[in-house]
């Protein structure tokens, strides 16, 4: 094999190397989202049962946002 064509076995290797790391921070990301969207969701029906269990006309303007 000639340098000339080591070079470019060798540069592309480290694009596809590049490119799957890349696809696999994505997947990562992507799973970060779930998780978060997950623990959002168990706090919003958490807000939602304890406002639940207040007395009648109580509870009306429970700040899930803080």
């Amino acid at each position: 094999m000639s340098e000339m064509s080591t070079v470019i076995a060798q540069s592309m290797i480290s694009m596809r190397s590049a490119a799957t790391q890349q696809t696999m921070q994505l997947e990562m990301v992507k799973q970060n989202a779930k998780a978060d969207q997950a623990l959002v969701s168990m706090l919003q029906q958490s807000a939602e049962q304890q406002k639940a269990t207040l007395p009648a006309g109580q509870g009306g303007n429970l700040d899930i946002t803080a």
